[in-house]
């Protein structure tokens, strides 16, 4: 089987009031993974315009292969503002370029070929994208090495109990943190029951073959059935967060991808995680130190 991995959804700029900065999940993931050896892609949309030309350039620039479509919507734009606390308020523009993801035949013979792929609720606020990704899902063939990661990314109310649903049965990883474990039970109707005792029950209801949930400071953990890993999470110097989540889902699929035990696959990816914290932005090249781990 192919070894190519896939970062799938949202392309976008973060407007920030210091000027403008790549951002979107399935980037930082596909090129994490890339860099520790393997073929990834990341799978989106930009529109026909300047801010589309840029996305593009600046993953040529990182290395990142690509399959983005051109479509008649404009590049996707977050615009971030500071209130008066200095706490930043996120407006991610809708009608968007990732909103309108098509399925080609292109991305049809990339499912067929694709060993792991990473995608989040976010990029299926729309219809279109939504169905895209699920189309993606289910093209990709059946296999025991396959992983298919649904790393929740709930945003500013873009999601609905039934995409949320629909995900889960779809995947067979899940990674969560510990809010939106909360949100996600107060939705499924698990109050008062302790988080793990609620990632125990996701596991088992949607018969999935990880569960990992990041608690920030407080640690992270890794269910399978039956088996718990628990790291706890470094204390580093931080120049920001961004994309550390992005890299500690790409460090451990890595991980696993080559063979490594859960608790190794752990274990990398709350160093890289870390080290991703040390940095500024959401993709620093990693020290080689930790590339030869895998």
């Amino acid at each position: 089987m192919n070894q190519i991995v896939v970062g799938m959804g949202e392309a976008l700029w973060d407007c920030l009031p210091e000027g403008k900065k790549i951002g979107g999940a399935p980037a930082n993931f596909a090129y994490h993974v890339s860099q520790f050896g393997f073929d990834s892609r990341v799978v989106s949309a930009v529109g026909a315009d300047a801010d589309g030309d840029e996305i593009l350039e600046v993953f040529a620039q990182k290395g990142l292969r690509t399959q983005i479509e051109r479509v008649p919507y404009p590049t996707g734009t977050v615009q971030v503002t500071l209130d008066a606390m200095g706490v930043p308020c996120y407006e991610i523009k809708e009608g968007v370029a990732w909103d309108n993801i098509p399925f080609t035949d292109e991305l049809k013979r990339l499912a067929l070929n694709t060993r792991a792929v990473c995608f989040g609720s976010l990029a299926q606020r729309n219809e279109v994208s939504r169905i895209t990704i699920n189309r993606f899902l289910d093209t990709m063939p059946d296999c025991e090495e396959q992983l298919k990661i649904f790393d929740i990314n709930l945003r500013q109310g873009f999601y609905t109990k039934e995409i949320l649903c629909d995900s889960m049965r779809r995947c067979n990883v899940l990674k969560i943190n510990d809010e939106e474990l909360v949100t996600i039970s107060r939705i499924f109707g698990y109050p008062g029951i302790d988080l793990q005792d609620k990632c125990w029950i996701l596991l088992a209801k949607y018969n999935l073959k990880m569960l990992i949930l990041t608690c920030g400071t407080n640690g992270s953990y890794v269910f399978t059935p039956g088996v718990v890993s628990f790291q706890e999470t470094p204390r580093v110097p931080v120049a920001d967060t961004v994309g550390a989540g992005d890299s500690f889902t790409a460090a451990f699929t890595s991980a696993v991808l080559s063979g490594k035990p859960v608790q190794e696959a752990h274990k990398l990816a709350v160093e890289v995680s870390a080290y991703v914290c040390t940095q500024s932005g959401a993709m620093p090249e990693l020290p080689q130190v930790l590339k030869d781990r895998i």
